[in-house]
């Protein structure tokens, strides 16, 4: 990646048409079917010029996310008062962007770079992942404070199963179906996060007033 530059040192120029020509190729033609020769091509360079400054397709589409030539921002939770509707509404969100196209080129790519290198994995993380993350678990907790989610829930595991769970749609190659995985995904959570005054008002509001005795 760019940490190990070899040779003469980089034109910015050639630097920023390389890092744009792999972002306009995930979009066109997606990471599978993008070349170190492609880039080079539409760069303007020679391919040995792009191999010098990164050792595959991979490391350049790390560089063009962390450089930000790529969005990759999923945006924060919001914070309505209401946990499980803020996180449908955010989950909702996120399942559209995996079943986008472009979306689903630049996270494999991300993926492939992760896999090929620990330092540009962990840069990766600390950069994209790990944010989401934490806003996720920050958002729950703020949910833990109004008694909507249970004080010993395991806040960091159903993080986790959120974005495991994006990224396997995605990585999978799984049909869109948008609105309804995030539904059925936390609804599946929220069984088990929710706090016992919460879960007792929705089987209230489901049963109806004749149902209670």
């Amino acid at each position: 990646m760019a940490g190990t530059q070899r040779g003469r040192p980089r034109s910015a120029r050639a630097h920023g048409a390389i890092l744009e020509t792999a972002r306009d190729l995930l979009g066109s033609v997606g990471y599978e079917q993008m070349t170190m020769e492609a880039i080079a091509a539409g760069a303007g360079v020679g391919k040995q010029t792009v191999y010098r400054w990164w050792p595959s397709k991979a490391a350049v589409v790390a560089e063009a996310v962390l450089s930000g030539y790529l969005d990759t921002s999923g945006g924060v939770p919001p914070d309505t008062g209401d946990v499980d509707a803020d996180l449908r509404a955010w989950l909702d969100l996120q399942f559209r962007r995996v079943d986008d196209a472009a979306s689903v080129a630049m996270v494999r790519g991300l993926a492939a770079a992760a896999a090929d290198s620990a330092a540009d994995a962990e840069r990766l993380y600390g950069e994209l992942t790990g944010p989401s993350r934490e806003h996720l678990i920050r958002r729950m907790a703020a949910g833990v404070e109004k008694n909507q989610i249970r004080a010993d829930a395991d806040l960091e595991a159903a993080a986790d199963a959120v974005i495991g769970t994006l990224l396997y749609r995605t990585l999978a190659g799984r049909p869109p179906t948008g609105y309804r995985s995030a539904e059925g995904l936390l609804d599946l959570l929220f069984a088990g996060l929710a706090h016992p005054a919460r879960r007792q008002a929705s089987r209230e509001v489901a049963d109806g007033p004749g149902e209670r005795g």
